[in-house]
């Protein structure tokens, strides 16, 4: 297949990515493209610019959690639109552990065989930002690095002496962006403050068209003019709906894989989507998924509305499948412990939330000990988990599903708490790197049979 496409990168996390994509995105679209995102890595705040942008539910790229040829897969499979933009992650060469490409943007972009657009901070520098640029270029044997975007220029002169050092780099410069502190997104402790969350769509179309003026788009879309060929996706059985699983899904709550939501379609599932924060009932339904979100931030109203919360424990003890990630295990404890309030949550598991001073990023790895209603056999997984907070108080009697080589999960390297038929994990997964939406699917079909 010849799939038109890009990727951002940049030298180093926080060098305007996500903004400048989302204005490459707005660009290509007022020249009459249709653009699906992708964003390479486990992130789901950046993917949730990415689709406010575009219009289209972005994708997540990350080697890690789906391997090489699932990756490829996904993306092609994904790749609807006239034009695919890829968001990159950190820098552009930092992947899995020090010494190591794997799973870095440049890895990804390697794997779909993409051209790359390096974003460089110029701010604190002028004839040395060539060495910069020199590097990244040589660093790796196959970079892909086909043009750069200078960003945080303070001056016209400041522009002149990048332009004049970068002549000798042969890197067609893409784009020049001054600094403009209305360009900057508002951030919180885990990185960008989620789209859904202060609905930003006019903050980010505005940011979007200010960028996208000093962006040559004529370029970036000649760089995609001739695209390498990929492999024909895959022809996948699409199994008719037998089952019903609610799915949260507000401000509250909004951190899935797309893909995970789409294997769940694919094995058989209609999706019905709730509030836990305005909705007064759920979703007639065989299952739940929760998923993560920042619970914390809306703990009052979570709290408020008690007639949900009461509704899922009582499922939950009644044996319903109920499948909880990250913010949605926090929301399954008594309670969150936030900002010197506590809120009172769903209360199913013997455990309260506290929120920590620290961020637990990673990637996780481990294994399966015990069936449960994501997995029939004892296996190795891997994940990641992305949090800043922590069980207390959890009660020596409590069970769980995964043992964790990599990753801190809930306590002492354990994750996965089980309580009747509802497994709640720190650690998100992705779907297809077993045959999770597969099984769960089947344990809520086997639910509305009994």
């Amino acid at each position: 297949m010849k799939i038109p496409r890009i990727t951002i990168a940049g030298v180093t996390s926080g060098v305007g990515k996500t903004s400048i994509t989302c204005a490459i995105i707005y660009a290509l679209q007022k020249k009459g493209f249709s653009v699906q995102p992708f964003k390479v890595g486990p992130d789901y705040i950046d993917p949730s610019y990415l689709s406010s942008i575009s219009k289209h539910e972005a994708f997540n790229l990350d080697v890690w959690l789906m391997g090489e040829n699932q990756l490829l897969e996904s993306f092609v499979s994904n790749s609807h639109s006239d034009i695919s933009v890829i968001e990159g992650v950190m820098g552009y060469y930092d992947g899995f552990g020090g010494n190591s490409n794997y799973a870095s943007t440049q890895h990804v972009a390697s794997i779909i065989k993409s051209p790359v657009i390096l974003i460089l901070d110029a701010s604190k520098t002028s004839r040395s930002i060539a060495a910069t640029a020199l590097g990244f270029q040589k660093f790796h044997k196959n970079s892909r690095i086909s043009g750069i975007i200078l960003n945080k220029i303070s001056s016209k002169k400041h522009e002149i002496l990048c332009r004049q050092a970068l002549e000798k780099i042969k890197l067609p410069i893409i784009g020049v962006i001054y600094k403009n502190l209305e360009l900057n997104f508002e951030s919180r402790h885990l990185g960008l403050i989620p789209a859904k969350e202060k609905n930003l769509k006019l903050k980010i179309e505005k940011t979007s068209k200010i960028i996208s003026d000093s962006l040559d788009i004529e370029k970036i879309i000649q760089i995609m003019k001739n695209p390498m060929p990929l492999p024909q996706k895959s022809s996948i059985e699409i199994k008719k709906p037998k089952t019903t699983i609610a799915i949260a899904l507000d401000s509250s709550f909004n951190f899935y894989y797309r893909d995970n939501l789409k294997a769940l379609r694919r094995e058989g599932a209609n999706l019905k989507f709730f509030s836990p924060i305005h909705d007064k009932k759920l979703p007639k339904s065989d299952g739940i998924y929760i998923g993560g979100g920042f619970p914390e931030i809306l703990g009052a109203l979570l709290e408020k509305n008690h007639v949900i919360r009461k509704t899922i424990k009582e499922l939950s003890e009644e044996n319903i499948p109920i499948y909880a990630e990250c913010g949605g295990l926090m929301y399954l404890t008594k309670s969150i412990d936030y900002g010197n309030k506590k809120f009172k949550m769903i209360g199913l598991f013997d455990a309260e939330t506290k929120m920590t001073k620290k961020m637990k990023l990673n990637y996780t790895k481990g294994r399966m000990i015990s069936k449960n209603i994501l997995s029939d056999k004892i296996h190795d997984l891997q994940g990641h988990e992305f949090h800043y907070s922590e069980l207390d108080s959890v009660s020596s009697d409590s069970k769980f599903a995964y043992n964790l080589d990599i990753g801190d999960g809930i306590k002492n390297h354990k994750d996965g708490m089980i309580q009747y038929n509802t497994l709640a994990s720190y650690g998100h997964l992705y779907f297809d790197s077993s045959n999770y939406a597969k099984i769960f699917v089947k344990n809520c079909i086997d639910n509305s049979r009994r």
